[in-house]
C-alpha cells in the first residue's frame, strides 16, 4: 500500500514539475525570450529587441545585405578611399608635370621708329629695341631635360602603380570585413542557441525550487532538499547570465562592425 502511495506521490510531483516547466516556458517566451538592446543605450520607445527563441537569421536582414551595409559604413574603407583619391590625383599631376618646363609670354610695344632715320638720342632707361619694334609679340619657351626624356615614363608608371595598389587595398579591407562579419555572425548564432538552453535550464531549476519550497512549507520536504534546489537554481541562473552577457557582447561587436544600430538591421515584417 505504501509503495502504491509512493508511486502516486512521485507521479503527482512529476506532473506538477512538467506543468510548471510548461508555464515557465510560455512565460519565458513572452518575457525572458525577448532580449532588449535599445534601453541600455537610452533609446525611448525601444522596439530593438531580439527574440531568443527565433533564429537570428530570420530576424535580421540577409547576410549579403549586412555585408553591403558594413562595407558602406566602414570608416577604414572610407579612409582607404581617400588615400586612393589622393594617389589618383598624384598620378594625374605626374602626367602634366612636363608642363612645368614650358612657359608662354606675350607683350605689346609702341615706340618711335623715327629715331632710326633722324638720329634722335634715345632717353636714358628706354629700351632701344622697343622703340623700333612696334606691335604685339607672343612666344613659348620650352626646355626638355634628359630626365624628362628618360625618366618621365617611369615616374608616371610608379604613380599609377601606387594608385592601383590603394584600390586593391580597398578590396583587401572589404574581404577582411566580410571575414570578420562571418565570424561574429556565427558567434552570435552559437551564443543564441546556448542561451536558449541555459534559459530553459534556469526555468526548470526555478520550478523545481518552488516545488521544493512548497513541499517544505507543507511539511513534506526537508531543508536539505530545499537547499539543493536553491543551489541548483543559483548555478543555473549564474550560467544563464554569463551566456546572456556573451550574447549581448557579440551583438554589440556585430553592431560596431556593421556600423549601424540593431533596429536598422532587422527585417521589416
Amino acid at each position: 500500500m505504501k509503495s502504491v502511495l509512493g508511486r502516486v506521490s512521485i507521479g503527482v510531483l512529476v506532473g506538477l514539475l512538467i506543468s510548471q516547466v510548461s508555464m515557465g516556458q510560455a512565460q519565458q517566451k513572452s518575457v525572458r525570450g525577448l532580449v532588449s538592446f535599445g534601453q541600455a543605450t537610452g533609446v525611448t520607445g525601444d522596439t530593438s529587441f531580439l527574440d531568443v527563441d527565433k533564429d537570428i537569421a530570420i530576424q535580421l536582414l540577409p547576410f549579403e545585405e549586412l555585408t553591403k551595409i558594413a562595407t558602406a559604413y566602414s570608416p577604414l574603407l572610407k579612409y582607404q578611399g581617400e588615400i586612393a583619391n589622393s594617389l589618383d590625383a598624384g598620378y594625374q599631376i605626374s602626367k602634366l608635370q612636363i608642363l612645368q618646363n614650358m612657359s608662354a609670354y606675350g607683350n605689346y610695344s609702341a615706340g618711335n621708329q623715327a629715331i632710326v632715320s633722324s638720329g634722335v638720342n634715345i632717353p636714358s632707361g628706354v629700351d632701344p629695341v622697343s622703340q623700333i619694334a612696334n606691335g604685339y609679340r607672343f612666344g613659348v619657351d620650352m626646355r626638355v631635360t634628359l630626365y624628362d626624356l628618360f625618366g618621365r615614363k617611369q615616374q608616371m608608371k610608379q604613380a599609377y602603380s601606387n594608385y592601383r595598389a590603394s584600390v586593391l587595398q580597398k578590396d583587401i579591407i572589404a574581404q577582411e570585413i566580410r571575414r570578420s562579419l562571418i565570424g561574429i555572425y556565427q558567434d552570435m548564432i552559437t551564443a543564441q542557441q546556448v542561451l536558449k538552453t541555459r534559459l530553459l535550464d534556469e526555468q526548470a531549476s526555478l520550478t523545481a525550487y518552488r516545488i521544493a519550497e512548497a513541499e517544505t512549507q507543507k511539511g513534506r520536504g526537508n531543508a536539505e532538499t530545499l537547499a539543493n534546489a536553491l543551489n541548483r537554481y543559483a548555478q543555473a541562473k549564474s550560467y544563464s547570465e554569463q551566456v546572456k552577457g556573451e550574447f549581448l557582447k557579440n551583438v554589440r561587436y556585430f553592431e560596431t562592425l556593421v556600423g549601424q544600430p540593431l533596429q536598422r538591421l532587422k527585417r521589416i515584417n
